[in-house]
């Protein structure tokens, strides 16, 4: 069976969570999109980790950990990944790359610094960390596969060309020093000698899983608001963050994806630029911030400080349904346990007109919220294991939420550790 765990939002909705608590009981979780440019904070019995390349499964002895042709494979950046938790005393994780992913190279995080410098005030707020230019060149047929590694002539050819390329950009539009072919060519033979021993042909080898009857999970980077094409473009990511790019960034058939967990905040939150109608200001976001997450709401990669705002409904409503979700996991609850009052977005304004449909950025960049107010807890949840036990107040928190969005809430997350989390079935 294929399960796939992905984001509504705008990115950190505690996903990494989710997938390393459902990685007990899978046999294969799979990265299929997106880079190093964003992370997923886990606290387990091991301690607390960013992870922005590996799967978060890497945690268990019996799992496999694949990085798919999907994702924008910074080299240096898993390696050291996976040297910094086993140094925290985690187990060798059994990991597998795709063959057929595309390498980051150090241009590409070069020239992502370079246009945001060139943007100026209306740079698109990248965490510089390559990923538009790397997938610029996948889409361009210029980029590096990892199976390109091991021919030596293909390699010579294709870096005397894309210096060509490359270096009419550095020269004119950019000012800034030419790439050199012998320290691109070094560079990728760095590259081949630390992959090697990784390398797969990971799409057979999930055909092969699928047919054993094993259980993948497929876990994805970022939300839905960050898709380039149904996301706030063009404050955007640049590729799908939707589960139905699942199959195509693991390598497995689409119809075998049979169950696509969402999951949601219990409030709102965003690093990097964009559209966020719900946003909150000054003391009443410094307050959230603070008591989010486990150690307050900061970036996993970038260590910024996260936008804040109140659960946004129509945001969530509809990045449930470009996802073809079937179960929602809703976290961070226990976070609004300090709230006398919790602001809930059912709607917006745009032009004197309230919508519960969400629009194109246009239209975004006019809406107002439209507020339902509902009364807190005022107490601490952590450690509940049954929802009946919950408050009765926390309990319509969830239930007002899954009726405004219409997707059921199946799990609810009351704490940082894989342990808090309820089952629940409406």
């Amino acid at each position: 069976m294929v399960k796939a765990v992905v984001g509504a939002n705008w990115g950190d909705e505690g996903k990494g969570k989710i997938t390393d608590m459902l990685a007990e009981h899978t046999d294969i979780i799979v990265r299929f999109q997106g880079g190093a440019n964003a992370g997923h904070t886990i606290k387990n019995h091991y301690g607390k980790f960013s992870l922005h390349t590996l799967p978060s499964g890497v945690f268990y002895n019996h799992t496999t950990n694949i990085i798919g042709n999907g994702v924008a494979l910074d080299i240096s950046k898993l390696i050291h990944e996976i040297e910094s938790i086993t140094s925290q005393g985690v187990p060798a994780p059994n990991i597998l790359v795709s063959d057929r992913a595309q390498i980051v190279m150090s241009y590409h995080i070069l020239l992502d610094q370079y246009e945001e410098e060139r943007l100026g005030g209306k740079s698109f707020g990248s965490t510089k960390s390559g990923i538009a230019p790397f997938y610029s060149d996948k889409y361009a047929k210029i980029g590096f596969q990892v199976s390109e590694l091991f021919d030596e002539a293909l390699l010579a050819e294709k870096v005397q060309r894309v210096c060509e390329l490359k270096n009419a950009m550095l020269e004119h539009l950019y000012h800034k020093p030419l790439l050199e072919g012998p320290q691109i060519l070094q560079e990728l033979h760095r590259y081949r000698d630390m992959i090697a021993p990784y390398v797969a042909d990971t799409a057979s080898f999930l055909q092969q899983a699928i047919k054993d009857g094993k259980t993948v999970l497929l876990e994805g980077q970022l939300g839905t608001l960050r898709d380039p094409d149904h996301g706030i473009y063009p404050m955007v990511t640049s590729s799908s963050t939707l589960a139905g790019y699942g199959a195509i960034g693991a390598g497995v058939p689409p119809y075998e994806i049979k169950q696509v967990i969402t999951v949601c905040k219990a409030y709102s939150s965003a690093v990097g630029a964009g559209e966020f109608v719900t946003e909150i200001f000054g003391g009443e976001a410094d307050d959230l911030r603070k008591r989010g997450g486990d150690g307050g709401e900061y970036g996993a990669t970038t260590g910024r400080p996260r936008r804040m705002g109140w659960f946004d409904c129509v945001a969530s409503k509809y990045g449930c349904r470009l996802q073809g979700t079937t179960d929602v996991a809703f976290t961070v609850l226990d976070v609004l346990g300090y709230l006398e009052e919790i602001p809930v977005c059912v709607g917006y304004e745009i032009d004197g007109a309230v919508t519960t449909e969400f629009p194109t950025t246009a239209g975004l960049k006019k809406a107002k919220p439209v507020y339902e107010t509902l009364p807190g807890w005022k107490c601490s949840i952590t450690g509940i294991r049954n929802y009946g036990e919950l408050p009765q107040n926390c309990r319509r928190y969830i239930e007002f939420i899954e009726s405004q969005i219409g997707y059921p809430i199946t799990m609810v997350s009351n704490g940082p550790s894989r342990e808090d989390i309820i089952y629940r079935h409406p």
